[in-house]
């Protein structure tokens, strides 16, 4: 979850909103769930009581107090992020939810250039966010933050070198939307799209908790798109256009050996056809990385049972032709 303050000590201001609150009539314990929500470190009624009985302490004024009610209202019981104080977070987030359900979304048919720009955003506010609670300035002296691509050139960067292609990638793809068209293959990034929402998913929670998780949120994503076999084949057998084809170059060029196949670059998923009728076919979907998943992986040949392979033994093949030419079949085949 976002990091936050573990004192149990009231700060100044919560100090004038419980006397502001007590003048105004509220009991004790009405005072103490208001500051305790959102709070780490939950305070006790001793707390409340003392500064009842402190007259040193000046009551906040009633626009300090209405603020400060409304951060209390607008807190995130599930997430433990206040839109007030965890800004980044909650944007970093809500751009990320609204980059798959807009790419998922039948209606739109700009999904590549909405996703790239809306990853792009997101990755931002969660660096940034990292970065200024680790004590780094992201703000230069002209007012601009630090870009996306500056942040993942730094050595102190905390995401992975597949993750840092990907993000990379979906930054050039951004780059080229966002002024030419690219007709029927926004699909044509799909499993680099797909391993950026999976490389957020555990950048987030490894940074602030799992609390922050986005599993809650997007039940189905961008791997739940669907496309028929049919579709498949015709997107593969359509030829790119120039410009795609020399985006597509320009993203292989800057991978080295091996890159292409890390699942934190592109996602690939291994699938296998299951014996059924046509009505009833389907695909069945394996993790790479799983046991069953590796042993996909290591089959180069498929071996099948003699006796579907060869299903007459010798001295009925014999006859067989026998019959078929007219021919009497050598003896002494009886027990072949």
């Amino acid at each position: 979850m976002a990091r936050k303050s573990t004192k149990v000590s009231l700060t100044p201001l919560e100090k004038a909103v419980v006397k502001a609150l007590l003048d105004d009539g509220w009991r004790n314990q009405d005072v103490q769930a208001l500051i305790n929500t959102g709070r780490t470190a939950s305070i006790n009624s001793g707390r409340i009581s003392g500064i009842k009985a402190n007259a040193s302490i000046a009551p906040a004024t009633r626009q300090q107090v209405e603020a400060f009610q409304h951060k209390k209202l607008v807190f995130d019981h599930v997430t433990g992020l206040c839109p007030i104080d965890n800004e980044r977070l909650v944007r970093a987030r809500e751009a990320m939810i609204l980059a798959v359900e807009l790419f998922n979304t039948p209606r739109i048919a700009f999904k590549a250039g909405v996703f790239s720009m809306l990853a792009n955003v997101a990755w931002t506010y969660l660096l940034h966010e990292h970065y200024e609670s680790n004590g780094v300035t992201i703000v230069n002296r002209d007012g601009f933050s630090l870009l996306l691509s500056q942040m993942i050139d730094r050595h102190d960067c905390p995401i992975s070198k597949g993750c840092k292609q990907n993000l990379l990638a979906i930054k050039e793809i951004r780059d080229v939307v966002e002024h030419r068209t690219i007709g029927s293959f926004d699909l044509e990034w799909l499993p680099l799209f797909q391993s950026t929402c999976l490389n957020f998913e555990k950048t987030l929670t490894d940074l602030f908790g799992h609390r922050l998780t986005l599993g809650r949120e997007l039940g189905f994503s961008l791997q739940f798109a669907k496309l028929s076999t049919e579709e498949i084949a015709k997107l593969q057998a359509q030829e790119l256009p120039e410009h795609i084809a020399a985006l597509d170059a320009s993203l292989a060029a800057k991978l080295g050996e091996g890159d292409a196949d890390n699942l934190e670059y592109q996602f690939r998923v291994v699938y296998t056809l299951t014996n059924a009728s046509k009505t009833k076919a389907h695909f069945q979907f394996v993790q790479p990385d799983s046991a069953e998943g590796k042993e996909i992986q290591n089959v180069l040949i498929k071996y099948k049972p003699a006796e579907d392979i060869w299903p007459l033994k010798p001295n009925e093949v014999v006859k067989l032709v026998a019959r078929a030419s007219g021919r009497q079949a050598p003896t002494g085949l009886e027990n072949v």
